[in-house]
This record gives structure tokens, C-alpha cells and sequence, in this order.
């Protein structure tokens, strides 16, 4: 699969775009080579519409990008023939010499060959870069060929982009690519609360809501979505608290003002201070574990469900936990 640095489709910088296109192939019977023509063709710039495009309709089609001049590309082209034919008709290859048609290359963004990119109803869904041996050019092409032809590969590159996104504090860019999984795959449940938590990052807490309440009855205990859930309802309490300052001059003419302490840890994890928002709790525990019915505790359990069990802080507040309970 393509990664954002290899992927033709690319933004500009190694940055993943936010369009994304999907293809449901249908599968000519076994043996046949699709609807007219050959397994395999050299294309031309004026030919590649009825090529690869409208062909892609029918049968999902491989182009390979080459020039004569590239020694990868020799060996390449030989192998994806012999894995062609032995697909036994579930996938076309088309070749295109960039040296004499360039054009179709130049507005696919490829910088180097070999190329390969497979297109399947008319969009491109995948491909790769490089001379690849022939047990990895036969996983691509099932992949391609598959029952979900391309679509599933399509979908979890989209996804991947879309983390990457959002790893970049870039939610409205991940919406789109949530948004386009969703048209594929409306129960996605990575995408739901993908896009769920764009919208609420973005100030759009009611579509949020609007978009959590598509899940289905049987995935609403699915971690991604507690989490996003879990965000939104620390948000909402977080709204009523009140002014920080106020509550540390509370606390520093009394130490023993848990309320204060819990609000503050409340504040801090607002604000992304993960690690001070936990330590404010675990000091209430230490200090009266049956405060507000054991309510330190149980908050900070909340915290680790909207930072998820891999957060650095989750992992910290853990072990001061665990340290804490038992020691």
C-alpha cells in the first residue's frame, strides 16, 4: 500500500490530500478478459479514456508507467504480465511510456518509475512505486481484484490520512476524508468517530452529537466512540466551573478544599494539561480517598477513557494509580 511520502496522489510536501475515490468493480467470469479487448495493451494519451478509464468500468485495470530507459522498469513490466495472466481475467494492465505520453503521468503527480497505479470505475484506488517482487505484486493485484475491489484498500489509506490529520491538529481536512469514507461506508466506525471529533474540535458540538447518533445500537460501546463521548461530556462539565484563578486562590487559603482541587484537574485537562489534571485527583485520593464518594477516582478513570489506554498520561497516571491503591 501506498504511504503519504510514495503515494501519487499526494499533496504537495508528503502531506495526504483530502479527496480520496472508491471503485465497485464488477468481475468478469472466470478466464474471460472483460469486455473487449486484451489482458494486456500499451495505451496512448488520446487512447487512455477508453483504456483505462471507461475499461475500469468493467474490470479493474492496472497502468504501469515506464520509460525505456528504466532498468527497475525492466524488470518490473515482465513480472506484472506473468501475474496479468495468471489473474486469469480479474484485472487488465495497461502500459504507458511516459518518454512518448507524459502527459497522463504529469497530472497524476508521479515523480518516478516504475509506477503503478490501479484504477477501478474509473478512479484511481491504490498503487505502488518501484520494481516490487513478484509475491508482493501478486498481493496487490488479489487485493485490487478482490471482492472489495480496491475499496477496502482505498478506505483504510483514507483513514491512515485522515489520522495523520488530525495528528496535526488539521480537523477540517480529516472531516473531509471521514466524510468521504462515510459516502463508501456509512457504519464505518473509525470514520463516525473521526469525524465526530472533528466536528467537536472544530466548535460543532451539535453536528457532533447528530453524527455519534448514526452509530449503530450494537458498536456504541466501541472504544473510539466512548472517547469522543467521554471528551465531549468533560467539555460540557468543564463549561460550569468557573474561573481558575478564583479556584486557586481557594485553594491556596485551603489546601483541604477538595471542590476547588477537582475543578482545577477539570481545567487542566481542558486546556490539554493531561498530566497536572491527573496529579490534582490523585492528591484528593491521597489526601481523602471517600471524598464525594470516591469521585477523584472515578473522574480520573473517566480522563484515561477520553485519552485513550495508550496516552502517555493515561499510562503515568496509572502507575501513581496503581502505586497509590496498593502500595
Amino acid at each position: 500500500m501506498m504511504t503519504s511520502e510514495s503515494n501519487p496522489f499526494a499533496a504537495s510536501g508528503g502531506q495526504m490530500s483530502a479527496s480520496v475515490s472508491y471503485g465497485n468493480a464488477a468481475k468478469p467470469a472466470d478466464g474471460a478478459a472483460g469486455a473487449g479487448g486484451d489482458l494486456i495493451k500499451d495505451t496512448t494519451t488520446a487512447a487512455f479514456s477508453a483504456d483505462v478509464i471507461a475499461a475500469s468500468r468493467e474490470t479493474p485495470v492496472l497502468v504501469d508507467f515506464w520509460a525505456p530507459w528504466c532498468g527497475p522498469c525492466k524488470q518490473l513490466t515482465p513480472v506484472l504480465e506473468k501475474v496479468v495472466k495468471e489473474a486469469r481475467g480479474s484485472v487488465r494492465l495497461v502500459k504507458m511510456n511516459i518518454d512518448e505520453h507524459p502527459a497522463i503521468a504529469g497530472q497524476l503527480g508521479i515523480q518516478s518509475i516504475p509506477a503503478v497505479i490501479a484504477f477501478v470505475n474509473g478512479q484511481p484506488v491504490d498503487g505502488f512505486m518501484g520494481a516490487l517482487p513478484e509475491s508482493k505484486v501478486k498481493e496487490f493485484i488479489a487485493r485490487i481484484a478482490g471482492p472489495g475491489g480496491g475499496k477496502d484498500a482505498a478506505i483504510e489509506e483514507a483513514l491512515a490520512a485522515a489520522a495523520e490529520l488530525v495528528d496535526h491538529a488539521d480537523f477540517a481536512q480529516a472531516a473531509q476524508l471521514y466524510s468521504a469514507v462515510l459516502q463508501e461506508a456509512p457504519d464505518n466506525i473509525v470514520a463516525l468517530a473521526g469525524l465526530a471529533n472533528c466536528l467537536f474540535e472544530t466548535g460543532e458540538t451539535e453536528k457532533a452529537r447528530q453524527v455519534l447518533e448514526q452509530v449503530p445500537e450494537g458498536k456504541k460501546d466501541d472504544a473510539a466512540i466512548r472517547a469522543v463521548e467521554a471528551k465531549m461530556a468533560l467539555a460540557e462539565q468543564v463549561a460550569k466551573l468557573g474561573d481558575p484563578a478564583a479556584l486557586e486562590t481557594r485553594l491556596a487559603k485551603d489546601p483541604k478544599d477538595h471542590q476547588a482541587r477537582f475543578d482545577l484537574a477539570m481545567i487542566h485537562n481542558a486546556k490539554g494539561n493531561r498530566a497536572e489534571a491527573a496529579d490534582a485527583l490523585l492528591a484528593i485520593m491521597k489526601a481523602d480517598r471517600g471524598w464525594n464518594d470516591d469521585g477523584a477516582r472515578k473522574q480520573l478513570l473517566q480522563f484515561f477513557e477520553a485519552w485513550g489506554p495508550a496516552d502517555p498520561a493515561t499510562l503515568a497516571a496509572r502507575r501513581k494509580l496503581s502505586s497509590l491503591l496498593f502500595s
